[in-house]
C-alpha cells in the first residue's frame, strides 16, 4: 500500500464524498454501506439519497444514522438523486456508488494516494470485478475487455466502447463547478454522458491499475434486466457526441454482441 505523501498538496487528507442513490435495494444496501464504513482511509462522508423506498431500506439507513448522511423522499430518478447528493457534498473528491455495488477496503486510500501524487489530475478511473446477487465473483471476460480498452484512455476510445468503470471513477469538485451535474432526463447511461462531457471540457482521464470496486449484476439491476433499453440509449448518445458513421456502426455491432451475451447470461 502506498503511503500518503505529497508536500505540494494543500491537504494530504482531503475529504471524499461518496454519493449513493437508492431505491428499494434493501437486500444490498447494507453491504454497500459497510464497504464504505470499513475503508482504511477515514476522512470521508457517505451521503445516501433514497427515493422513498418501500422495502426495508429505511430500517437499515436508520441503523447508520450518525455515520452516514441520508434523506428519503421522492425524486426524478437516479440522476436526480446523484445531483442532490453532489449539491450536499462537502468533499474535495467526489464519486457515486450505487446501492448494490461495493468498494474494496483500500479503495479510498488508493484514490487519495493517487491524487496526492498527481496534483494536476482532475479525474481517475480504476479496475473492477463483477459479482452476483450473493456477492460471489463472476468469471467474465468483460472486465478484462474493458481493461484492455482503458489502456487508451481517450475520448474517441470512450465513444467506441464505454470502458470506464463507474463505481471505480473519482473526480475533483472543480469538475462539477465547470461542467455541472448529471442529466436528469437520462434514465440510462448518465455516467457515459457525464464522462463525455468531462472529456469535452478538456480534462484528461488517468487510469489506476487497481481493482477499486465490485460491480453487481442481478435480475433487478439496470445492467442485469434492462440491457436492451440501456444499449439503445447508448446508441442515441453516440449520435449526440459523434458524427462518425464508423463509430456509430462499431457501437451497434459492439453492443449487439454484448446484448446477446447478457441475454444468454454468460457474462
Amino acid at each position: 500500500m502506498l503511503k500518503l505523501k505529497n508536500k505540494n498538496m494543500k491537504n494530504n487528507n482531503p475529504l471524499i464524498s461518496i454519493i449513493t442513490p437508492s431505491y428499494n435495494q434493501g437486500q444490498f444496501i447494507e453491504e454497500t454501506i459497510r464497504s464504505v464504513q470499513n475503508q482504511t482511509y477515514k476522512n470521508f462522508e457517505h451521503i445516501v439519497i433514497d427515493g422513498g423506498s418501500t422495502d426495508n431500506t429505511l430500517e437499515i439507513l436508520k441503523k447508520y444514522t450518525g455515520k452516514i448522511k441520508w434523506i428519503s423522499e421522492k425524486d426524478k430518478g437516479q440522476s436526480d438523486a446523484i445531483n442532490k447528493g453532489l449539491k450536499m457534498a462537502k468533499g474535495d473528491i467526489l464519486c457515486y456508488l450505487n446501492s448494490d455495488d461495493c468498494f474494496f477496503p483500500y479503495t479510498l486510500e488508493e484514490i487519495v494516494n493517487f491524487f496526492n501524487s498527481h496534483p494536476n489530475v482532475f479525474w481517475v478511473t480504476g479496475d473492477y470485478i463483477l459479482i452476483d446477487k450473493n456477492g460471489n465473483k463472476i468469471k467474465s471476460i468483460i472486465p478484462l475487455y474493458k481493461k484492455l480498452w482503458s489502456l487508451f484512455p481517450y475520448r474517441t476510445t470512450l465513444l467506441l466502447t464505454n470502458y470506464i468503470s463507474q463505481p471505480s471513477t473519482f473526480w475533483k469538485k472543480e469538475v462539477v463547478k465547470k461542467i455541472g451535474y448529471f442529466n436528469v432526463d437520462y434514465k440510462y447511461n448518465m455516467d457515459f454522458d457525464y464522462w463525455a462531457r468531462i472529456f469535452n471540457a478538456g480534462y484528461r482521464l488517468h487510469v489506476l491499475n487497481k481493482k477499486l470496486s465490485k460491480f453487481r449484476i442481478h435480475e433487478d439491476s439496470i445492467n442485469g434486466a434492462r440491457y436492451k433499453e440501456q444499449f439503445d440509449h447508448m446508441l442515441f448518445l453516440i449520435k449526440k457526441y459523434s458524427n462518425s458513421r464508423i463509430i456509430y456502426y462499431f457501437n451497434k455491432l459492439h453492443y449487439g454482441l454484448i446484448n446477446i451475451i447478457y441475454s444468454l447470461r454468460k457474462i
